[in-house]
């Protein structure tokens, strides 16, 4: 359903920096870095989509977060979700709430939450039991 998702960023060695990390945890690889166009791209490692990008935005305006908008990035399991959120948080993000269950959204819904260097909303989650 999803091809790609794209968040704007004002520094991308900077977001490359923050999402590597991230992305190898998930199981995605770097499918493109190009500073001279202003952009980075992930795919995962057995498919060609979706895409996480992360660049400049289209319209030469300095990027800044959407109200509201959050992206939420499945994770294997919870230890990849505890991982992932310790990565965001030692690479500068800031914590948006801990790795835990929800039981609010469902009984297995285990998920961490943080914002990114531009102050893009990122979750990690994971479905699954146990």
């Amino acid at each position: 359903m999803i091809s790609h998702i794209h968040l704007g960023t004002n520094d991308l060695p900077a977001a490359k920096q923050f999402y590597s990390p991230l992305m190898a945890e998930l199981g995605w690889r770097l499918r493109f870095y190009e500073p001279d166009k202003g952009w980075a791209g992930w795919q995962p490692e057995q498919a060609d989509r979706p895409l996480l990008l992360v660049g400049a935005p289209f319209d030469g305006h300095r990027a800044s977060p959407g109200n509201g908008v959050m992206v939420a990035l499945l994770a294997r399991d919870r230890a990849t979700v505890d991982r992932c959120h310790r990565l965001a948080i030692e690479n500068g993000g800031a914590n948006e709430g801990d790795p835990g269950l929800r039981p609010h959204y469902h009984a297995n819904f285990y998920g961490a939450y943080f914002r990114d260097l531009e102050g893009n909303k990122i979750c990690i989650c994971c479905h699954s039991e146990g």
